[in-house]
Order: structure tokens, then sequence, then C-alpha cells
């Protein structure tokens, strides 16, 4: 892997230096994934009966051990998907720009 090195007339701050290294050493599909099953986690307050989570072109694929759960969800998913977003939009680390793994456009229960 490449060094990460800063000029010192080119420094930036700590914030944005992460950012770049991040897009630099391409990671941020990887982060950004993480970052959307946290926010699954958070805001659907279903992390303990999630089962599998798996994300692919806007698609969020939810496995859930619980039936109940999964109907209650089932009847709020475009108030959670307006949700999770919201939560991605305010988070410094969310690279909205990665076309890999972006917003979520639907979310998929089983």
């Amino acid at each position: 892997m490449e060094s990460y090195k800063i000029k010192r007339k080119n420094a930036l701050p700590l914030g944005a230096a992460i950012k770049e290294y991040l897009q630099a050493a391409r990671l941020t599909t990887g982060l950004n994934t993480r970052l959307i099953f946290k926010a699954w986690d958070d805001v659907s307050g279903a992390g303990q009966f999630t089962l599998k989570r798996y994300f692919r072109s806007g698609k969020l694929y939810i496995t859930l051990s619980s039936s109940v759960v999964l109907n209650q969800l089932s009847a709020r998913k475009e108030f959670l998907k307006e949700m999770l977003n919201d939560r991605l939009s305010r988070d410094e680390l969310f690279e909205q720009e990665d076309k890999n793994a972006t917003w979520v456009e639907e979310i998929i229960l089983k």
C-alpha cells in the first residue's frame, strides 16, 4: 500500500485529510455500508432481531428473526428510509458521492 504524505505547504485539516485518505485508499464504499448498517440499528431499534444485512444498488436487504417485528417495520418502511437517509446526511464520514454505496432508496424486509 502506498504511503500517504502531506506536504507542509498543502496541509489540510485532519477531517479533510481523513476523507481524502479514505477516497485514495478506496475505503469509502465499505465505510458507507457499515454506516448504513449502524444507522439501521439505531433508527429501527431492531438491531437485536436483525439476522442478516445486505446493501446493494440503493437497496437495503434485512432478514429479521421475529415475524412480529417484521410486521411492525413493514408498515413503517417509508418513514424508516427517510430517517436512515437523514441520519446518513448528518454523518461526517458518509461519502455522499460514492457510486457503489449511496443513499437508501428501498428497504426490503424478509
